[in-house]
């Protein structure tokens, strides 16, 4: 969200003890017959997100202006520039005018850290504070916040037990996004971790949410705030050896191997070639440019 004490956040939360180093992501998901579930035809706009939803990414990147060429070229997104500090800009990415993200610059001292460029994930809360405490209380540790943003909101920076990062969101003046189902949009997220007993006992605490076994055998487990799917947790066999945990956004896109094609067109590096998942979509996963990864996702035809 809009801040310039974003630049002190994220450079303390990639300075903990740990391998905060890029990301790796998992090497071959497991496919999940509810993956599928949130794709079904939404109306684009959103006029209000409830507690426990994925409400806003950002982009920390090391080059905005090739980043902001980057994503406007493969999501057909816009971007509107607004200052947020001394030589510093906050990009707002939008869709049909409507927001979807945003991406800032990372500063000198965030690199000598060594925080990498990444997608971060915000989750919508009904009280930031009430949602930290909750945190506190299962395990999780504050690394920031809660702090006002302006009048746009109040958010916090948690790390959950097996040491994977995710904000919380209170909306005031700006919700997060605000449209959703159209390709372009985030549409899931993955969370990689060693250990999802802990982590869902967690985030249960925090956000409220519950988690269903799949039924492939897989392990997968899909994640549901009240009855709607919004992500998953592969299991811990299929992560990658030595990856911090993290959590892996998907993006929306109509033709999984054209959005792949034209991603490494304009630079970006295939982690996972483009693969079909039976009954669930067909996904790759892209680092940009700059290093930042992110999953592409093709739902199945509903039949």
């Amino acid at each position: 969200m809009k801040t310039h004490s974003l630049r002190a956040v994220v450079g303390q939360a990639f300075s903990l003890p740990g391998p905060f180093s890029p990301a790796q992501p998992t090497p071959r998901p497991a496919p999940g017959e509810a993956r599928n579930q949130c794709y079904t035809p939404l109306m684009p706009s959103i006029d209000n997100l409830p507690p426990g939803s994925f409400c806003w990414i950002e982009l920390a990147t090391i080059d905005q202006d090739a980043a902001k060429q980057f994503y406007t070229s493969l999501f057909g997104w816009s971007f509107v520039d607004s200052p947020m500090g001394p030589g510093e800009i906050y990009t707002m990415f939008k869709l049909q005018g409507r927001d979807v993200g945003a991406a800032f610059t990372l500063n000198r001292d965030m690199r000598e850290q060594g925080v990498p460029p990444n997608w971060s994930l915000y989750v919508s809360s009904g009280s930031a504070d009430d949602t930290v405490q909750a945190a506190l209380d299962a395990g999780g540790r504050a690394i920031a916040g809660p702090f006002d943003v302006s009048d746009y909101g109040r958010m916090a920076v948690l790390q959950d037990p097996t040491g994977a990062m995710v904000s919380v969101w209170e909306p005031r003046s700006h919700q997060g996004f605000s449209i959703a189902g159209e390709p372009g949009t985030l549409c899931w997220a993955d969370l990689s971790t060693p250990d999802a007993d802990a982590a869902s006992a967690f985030y249960n605490a925090a956000f409220g949410w519950s988690f269903e076994l799949g039924q492939d055998g897989s392990g997968y487990l899909h994640i549901k705030n009240g009855d709607t799917f919004i992500g998953g947790i592969p299991p811990a066999a299929m992560r990658s050896p030595g990856a911090p945990p993290h959590w892996l956004i998907y993006m929306l896109v109509a033709d999984c191997d054209a959005s792949a094609a034209k991603a490494t067109e304009l630079g970006a590096r295939l982690y996972l070639e483009p693969m079909s998942m039976e009954n669930v979509g067909r996904m790759a996963v892209v680092a940009d440019p700059q290093g930042a990864v992110f999953a592409l996702f093709q739902p199945a035809p509903h039949e």
